[in-house]
């Protein structure tokens, strides 16, 4: 069948994922993550592993019923190994600690791995359709008893990597990169399956490439909001979660505030929020007493774990950045 291999993802992603909750404790560098990297190293290590075993029983399967599609489907199962690759190093990355010339360690390269994983679905989602859409014109015959096993034990691998992944989907953008890449593929599996049963009742060899752009499309649809959220990411726009101006109100209202500028909100990584801002001050500086609190709202409300904040107290004395076109 024609699809197979597939990996992709369906769901529109929740926007979600920063952190709700909060993981990170002031400063940089937290590491527990309760949800994030930390726990998913085990599911990262098996989804390789049983991926891996996969992409090889697959192709000898392929060879020997001379099925076309199941070598191309070993060809997809490998890229998804690439993709779970990508995102592990990415996890892991995002939690070394930082350095002279990346004082910010190397987080946002979970982006980074999210949008990768995006891009790769695409593309392979398009090459398959091409694929099918030129077996529509030549169909060509499948050897359905081996294709469809192959296929179930594709669901089987394919649905228990996924669901490995499932709990840091919605706080995490790489995870959910990791878990549509395996329930895409699941979707493949169960596709060839439905494909191959019904060639084998009723002959029509239209049936696998029809099953293939069917599960193509999901896979687009499914990945277009991964794709979306992890380019915006990296244009260090304010997370889908945060509303700017309620940020600004939450500021404002702090006692002595008079007013705020400046205000900056960006994504360190898929799961920690990084702020600055300039606050004027009526009555001198408060005090480190009054930085605390702020730090501990916009950590509780905001789940904003990495905050700057300059405290101006001269309100006649003009600050460059003041006016709200400088940036």
């Amino acid at each position: 069948m024609g699809f197979f291999g597939h990996h992709h993802h369906g769901h529109d992603h929740d926007h979600h994922h920063h952190g709700a909750h909060g993981h990170h404790i002031g400063d940089g560098h937290h590491h527990g993550h309760h949800h994030a990297p930390a726990s998913f190293g085990r599911a990262f290590a098996l989804g390789i592993i049983l991926n891996t075993a996969f992409v090889i029983g697959e192709a000898s399967f392929g060879f020997l019923s001379n099925s076309t599609a199941l070598l191309a489907d070993a060809g997809h199962n490998l890229s998804d190994v690439l993709g779970l690759v990508m995102a592990w190093v990415a996890s892991v990355l995002a939690r070394k600690r930082p350095s002279k010339r990346f004082t910010y360690g190397l987080r946002g390269s979970s982006f980074l791995a999210a949008l990768f994983n995006a891009v790769f679905l695409l593309v392979t989602a398009g090459a398959l359709s091409w694929e099918a859409i030129q077996r529509l014109g030549h169909p060509e015959p499948v050897a359905g008893k081996t294709v469809m096993i192959v296929a179930g034990f594709g669901i089987l691998i394919n649905g228990l990597t996924a669901l490995a992944f499932a709990s840091g989907r919605k706080h995490d953008i790489n995870i959910r990169g990791a878990f549509l890449h395996m329930l895409s593929d699941a979707l493949v599996s169960a596709a060839v399956v439905a494909a191959g049963l019904g060639i084998m009742f009723t002959g029509q060899l239209w049936l696998d490439p029809v099953a293939s752009l069917l599960i193509n499309a999901v896979i687009i649809w499914g990945t277009w909001g991964l794709l979306r959220e992890s380019l915006v990411m990296s244009l260090a726009a304010v997370p889908s979660h945060l509303d700017l101006m309620e940020v600004q109100s939450f500021l404002a209202a702090q006692p002595d505030v008079r007013s705020v500028h400046d205000l900056h909100i960006w994504p360190m990584s898929t799961t920690e929020t990084a702020l600055t801002c300039h606050l004027v001050m009526a009555d001198g500086h408060p005090g480190d007493g009054f930085l605390r609190t702020v730090e501990q709202g916009l950590a509780a409300r905001f789940q904003i774990h990495h905050p700057t904040i300059q405290i101006e107290v001269d309100p006649n004395g003009a600050c460059t950045l003041a006016p709200p076109e400088v940036v």
